[in-house]
């Protein structure tokens, strides 16, 4: 196994509990990817940003529960918005049966008008009745779709765009609409279950305590690192893996979980340039910029809050949350999905421009003392959901019989999130079994259509 982040650890303890020897090799420190913790000097545990996960993220929800991390996750069925005019808005579920069942909350949202609400109502019918797959979304951006649905353009910025530049990390003029719909159907129409919000409670990296132990536990080793320096084929199979201390490792299987754009530099030229391989060049990639504010005193709430009209997007109160380390003042930390404006900007800028903005949506912030503050610039964090992106996103099966791939970027179905890479961890580690004639479902089902859903749904 290379590549210890989410793909490669779902697949590895899902091949471990099926009595599967695995070797993981991971070229950092901890394990985790894209997805972990490390800490400061100061003594401090920072998330490298901060993800969350949905109900209707199955596949994570069964990977964090094989590694015993299940009970770190928070559960809310609220979500906290707050628009520059100091309107504070609520988006929960009610009794209503799905697809229903948020709409008493959205009649009531401040910060859209009635016309908004009307098209965006309109919208949403048409993504129910069509069982989330509308025939004239393929192929287009979401922007385009919601252009011709009619959106009106406060609509477009305060709802669409809130929700779907966090899911997807991408922005809507560049995201496909059948993966920006799916975020709807899924998260907010089809069972009342998808909805709630799950948020680490612990660290990122002690998500993954329990992956190190089931591996061992089974036979198998985990190295952190490990950097691998090539893959090694001969007649027509993998059959080491080297690294750069000069080890070299015998494989029977090799699963490569590693970001779309590493794949490459670690096979043979001759076999990097033929597909599936050749074609990861065409996947773009996202940014991602996570804000780390200490203060001396608290200063919100809520465990987190979603700005409108703003650059921040969320914040999210860490020592409400949890985050060890926080100390006696209060540790907020701010996400900004698809940042691509502040690729170029300097750290101080951008810290320049986060205390400003939590100044105007944080009153309290303005006589609070800031102690200490950090930026994380994830400048290739996700691959970029665009219209034509399936084309290129291969299988976990290679043309090789006994290589895998794995990765948030593989042919999973589901965006760049941590849902799909522990989906195409699962389809990895099947493919693996599959091989050994020891045949395996591991890949959860979403969520099923429930209430008047089911009934609407075409």
């Amino acid at each position: 196994m290379v590549g210890g982040g989410l793909a490669g650890l779902s697949c590895a303890v899902a091949l471990a509990e099926a009595g599967v020897a695995v070797r993981l090799l991971e070229r950092r420190p901890h394990l985790g990817g894209r997805a972990t913790s490390y800490v400061l000097p100061s003594g401090e545990h920072v998330d490298n940003c901060q993800h969350v996960t949905m109900g209707c993220c199955v596949n994570l929800s069964d990977f964090y529960r094989r590694a015993g991390a299940a009970a770190h996750i928070r559960w809310y069925d609220r979500i906290y918005f707050l628009d520059r005019a100091g309107s504070r808005g609520v988006i929960e579920p009610s009794f209503f049966p799905p697809p229903l069942h948020l709409a008493p909350s959205f009649a009531l949202f401040p910060s859209l008008d009635w016309a908004d609400k009307t098209a965006i109502g309109r919208a949403m019918w048409r993504i129910a009745r069509a069982g989330g797959r509308p025939a004239d979304a393929a192929g287009i951006s979401m922007l385009d779709w919601l252009n011709r649905q009619r959106q009106t353009a406060q609509g477009i910025e305060r709802f669409w765009r809130t929700v779907l530049v966090s899911a997807l990390d991408e922005d809507m003029d560049r995201a496909g609409a059948q993966y920006s719909i799916d975020v709807f159907w899924k998260g907010f129409l089809a069972n009342r279950k998808g909805f709630p919000i799950g948020i680490p409670a612990v660290p990122l990296a002690a998500l993954y305590d329990g992956c190190r132990e089931a591996i061992l536990q089974r036979g198998g080793e985990v190295r952190t690192r490990a950097a691998v320096r090539e893959m090694r084929f001969s007649e027509g199979a993998a059959v080491s893996v080297a690294l750069d201390d000069g080890a070299v490792i015998p494989a029977d299987y090799v699963v490569c979980a590693v970001p779309h754009d590493a794949v490459g530099g670690l096979l043979p030229t001759e076999l990097a340039a033929r597909e599936p391989f050749a074609g990861l060049r065409h996947l773009r990639v996202s940014p991602i910029t996570g804000v780390h504010f200490w203060f001396d005193r608290p200063v919100m709430r809520e465990p987190f809050l979603t700005l409108l009209d703003r650059t921040v997007q969320w914040v999210f109160n860490k020592s409400e949350l949890g985050a060890a380390g926080a100390g006696p003042g209060q540790y907020l930390q701010l996400v900004i999905s698809a940042s691509y404006d502040l690729v170029e900007r300097s750290r101080q800028e951008i810290i320049d421009l986060c205390r400003a903005e939590l100044r105007e949506a944080l009153p309290a912030t303005r006589e609070a003392q800031l102690t200490r503050a950090t930026v994380i610039k994830e400048t290739a964090a996700t691959f970029s959901p665009a219209p034509d992106c399936d084309r290129w996103r291969p299988s976990a099966r290679t043309p090789v019989p006994n290589f895998y791939l794995a990765g948030d970027w593989t042919r999973t179905g589901w965006p760049a999130t941590m849902e799909g890479a522990v989906r195409s961890g699962y389809l990895a580690a099947e493919a693996v079994l599959a091989a050994e004639n020891r045949p395996a479902r591991l890949v959860q089902p979403d969520l099923p259509v429930a209430g008047l859903a089911r009934l609407v749904a075409r």
